[in-house]
């Protein structure tokens, strides 16, 4: 009789993120398997909410956003005052167990790259067919129940940006939607012209934006301030 193959916390994991639909039931269950001890304040926490920080050949500390740089990784929660609580207490020097120097830019240099990791993945989501653009294309795929994410144009119009908040507001639950980002700088990702609206479609790709675009969270509010009567939750996600 042959052995039957005991597959334990793998095949459990594997399991949970390849169902027999073949779709991901969770994009952010891979993601979510790791913890750290965040510098500042010692909670423990899940990766995707902290930023992961190396330092270099000589003596600088580094944010490695892609968790994959070599060396003994130092980990902050992802928001600038955090960050900058880190620098100005010396905690990297602490954990590094030797002096290190933080930029005093270090913040604005994490924001930078996260606003790059966050464009980077729309514009995969473009050539991978799972994001939309323009006003009607956007309204008929948030009324169809596909969407992930709404967003919109930091700089575009009230009117067009209000109908579809409005439509996202009342979908179950409701789609969030993010404004962090201008028309120029979308359209730059998208290689398109005169971006305003744009949908991401749930799946993959959307869980592995959420995670990114909650991390630049800490650094940007990720709906102006001026939209703030415009959805239902004043986040946006």
């Amino acid at each position: 009789m042959p052995r039957r193959l005991k597959t334990g916390r793998l095949g459990r994991k594997l399991k949970a993120t390849c169902p027999s639909s073949g779709r991901l039931s969770n994009p952010k269950a891979v993601s979510e398997t790791r913890e750290r001890k965040d510098l500042v304040t010692n909670e423990v926490m899940d990766e995707a909410r902290l930023i992961r920080f190396v330092v270099g050949p000589d003596g600088g500390v580094f944010p490695d956003l892609g968790r994959k740089l070599p060396g003994r990784g130092m980990w902050v929660e992802a928001s600038r005052a955090s960050i900058e609580t880190a620098a100005a207490k010396g905690l990297f020097s602490r954990s590094a167990k030797t002096r290190v120097t933080a930029p005093a830019d270090l913040s604005a240099m994490v924001e930078g790259l996260l606003v790059r990791r966050c464009l980077e993945q729309l514009g995969l989501a473009r050539r991978e067919g799972v994001l939309i653009s323009g006003f009607e294309k956007a309204n008929a795929a948030l009324r169809g129940g596909r969407v992930g994410w709404l967003i919109e144009a930091a700089d575009g119009s009230q009117d067009g940006r209000g109908k579809l908040m409005a439509v996202a507001a009342r979908q179950t639950p409701p789609v969030p939607v993010c404004g962090a980002f201008s028309a120029e700088e979308l359209g730059l990702a998208l290689g398109l012209e005169n971006v305003i609206h744009v949908c991401l479609l749930a799946g993959r790709r959307a869980g592995r934006w959420t995670e990114e675009v909650h991390r630049l969270a800490g650094f940007r509010p990720l709906l102006p301030e001026s939209w703030r009567g415009e959805t239902s939750d004043g986040r946006g996600g």
